[in-house]
């Protein structure tokens, strides 16, 4: 008995660390492969609980494989557009200026019924005032309503307000997002023109950088000292 807590107490603080080192997200936030893990650690952390004969070796050495691939997985997701499409996907319009996109619900295996009940679970019960409606890649559901629907803001002024665009980013962590600038209808040299005018440098340079709902450019410099490191 006394073996099987201390084995239970070194898992439980083995799972700890490795948990943390993984980032901090909660259950509904994780993507498929984030998701994979959790469930093959749970799984080897219960085989040496379970089976007293079974060495914590067996245990300690998957686990700590498993949390080094899942973070060196995460640090290229960082840096690579088509590695974050292959792992994690790409966020899928179910609704689109107003109309639904049945052949993309058909991927995802959704009928009319199981968008209702995503669109009220965000609290939108006809889904003719949503304008787009986007399911992200960890499952959850990302609705823009249409303009004459969405919550009143102290910048409403007009009583014929102008439509509005998705916000969308064009650099990540000093990275060009070569999709989302071609959506954007702009170039490369567009984008180096801007970041030159408002003295942000290079796009290595930039944290985040994009066009805000009405059009206008927004940028974020990187912090120089995580840079440095």
């Amino acid at each position: 008995m006394a073996i099987l807590l201390i084995r239970t107490i070194l898992l439980y603080f083995l799972i700890l660390l490795a948990m943390k080192a993984m980032g901090k997200r909660q259950i509904g936030q994780l993507q498929p492969f984030e998701l994979v893990v959790v469930i093959i650690i749970s799984d080897m952390a219960s085989l040496a609980m379970q089976s007293p004969t079974a060495t914590l070796a067996n245990s300690i050495i998957p686990i700590a494989v498993i949390t080094i691939m899942q973070i060196t997985l995460s640090l290229v997701n960082l840096k690579s557009e088509k590695s974050r499409s292959l792992l994690c996907g790409e966020p899928i319009f179910l609704i689109k200026d107003g109309k639904l996109q049945e052949q993309n619900m058909a991927r995802l295996r959704l009928n009319i019924n199981d968008l209702e009940e995503l669109t009220r679970s965000q609290g939108y019960f006809d889904i003719n005032t949503i304008k787009n409606a986007v399911m992200e890649t960890n499952g959850q559901l990302s609705i823009m309503p249409q303009t004459a629907n969405r919550p009143l803001e102290l910048g409403d002024v007009d009583d014929d307000p102008d439509d509005e665009k998705m916000g969308i980013l064009l650099i990540l962590d000093g990275h060009i997002n070569q999709k989302a600038l071609r959506v954007s209808g702009y170039n490369e040299k567009w984008l180096t023109d801007k970041l030159k005018a408002v003295k942000a440098g290079s796009p290595a340079k930039v944290f985040v950088a994009g066009l805000d709902e009405k059009g206008q450019f927004f940028w974020q410099k990187k912090d120089e000292s995580r840079c440095s490191k």
